[in-house]
């Protein structure tokens, strides 16, 4: 099955809402662990033990385990290899983007099924130019993964790029939307290629119907919330608010997995 199909399923089965992985120092800090590889790891697996078997999606951010360099990664392929083991689609957060060889090499790293870190999907940043992201896009179609490219998002920075206007007009974040509505054409039932698009943008004047899923980050602690989500992507395909310290907040298995239970029910409703 293609992402897009593997993602419209788990969606149905499971519901929309992506949890984030991110050990970042202050959580681990509020966890009473240690920041270090150990403190990681109980860290990881603990949330991986605690959503894994009953969100869609999970989405480490790999930054918060590359800083223990080669340790940190390998309980980063644990992350993976577990969380989808327990049935979810493992969305790693790496923002990759580059040319040529660098950008297959990349792809090698995180969507072909022989690497320790292979995902069902990644994020990438395509403002070296959409077509350098071209051989990320061919792996992904080659082993049935999925990519979700930087559009709108929510930081305060990101306007000067993805506002700032194209030759015929429009915005670069219009022009990425058009690119993915393009790939994503004539897929059923779900295309395999998304945008990513910040839940706290306040609004948008782009078109988000473009065949393919919408990463909404910035849902809960960082001021999202459902009805920013049904006002934003009413005519999206399909949408994943997600959120981490939200849930990562409340420490405790029981309390993390009752909340993601609640939350998809909510969304869902």
């Amino acid at each position: 099955m293609t992402f897009g199909a593997r993602l419209h399923a788990a969606i149905a089965d499971r519901g929309p809402f992506c949890v984030g992985i991110d050990p970042h120092s202050a959580l681990l800090h509020d966890w009473g662990l240690t920041d270090d590889v150990a403190g990681l790891e109980t860290f990881a697996m603990t949330v991986v033990e605690a959503v894994a078997p009953h969100v869609s999606v999970v989405k480490p951010q790999s930054a918060f385990y590359e800083r223990f360099g080669s340790r940190g990664i390998a309980v980063l392929e644990r992350v993976i290899a577990e969380s989808r083991a327990a049935g979810a689609l493992v969305l790693l957060d790496v923002k990759r983007g580059d040319i040529g060889s660098t950008s297959q090499a990349y792809a090698d790293a995180y969507l072909d099924p022989t690497s320790p870190l292979a995902s069902d999907a990644i994020t990438v940043s395509p403002f070296l130019g959409f077509g350098s992201l071209d051989p990320i896009f061919d792996s992904a179609r080659r082993h049935d993964g999925g990519v979700f490219v930087l559009a709108l998002t929510s930081n305060k920075e990101g306007p000067e790029v993805q506002h700032a206007s194209t030759a015929d007009g429009g915005t670069v974040a219009g022009l990425m939307l058009d690119h993915l509505r393009r790939l994503n054409a004539d897929a059923e039932p779900l295309g395999s290629f998304g945008a990513v698009v910040g839940a706290t943008i306040g609004s948008t004047d782009e078109d988000l119907a473009f065949n393919g899923p919408i990463l909404a980050p910035g849902f809960g602690a960082q001021g999202g919330t459902i009805a920013d989500v049904r006002r934003l992507f009413g005519s999206a395909a399909a949408v994943l608010p997600s959120s981490s310290r939200e849930v990562l907040r409340l420490q405790g298995p029981d309390a993390m997995r009752d909340y993601v239970l609640r939350t998809n029910q909510e969304l869902r409703s």
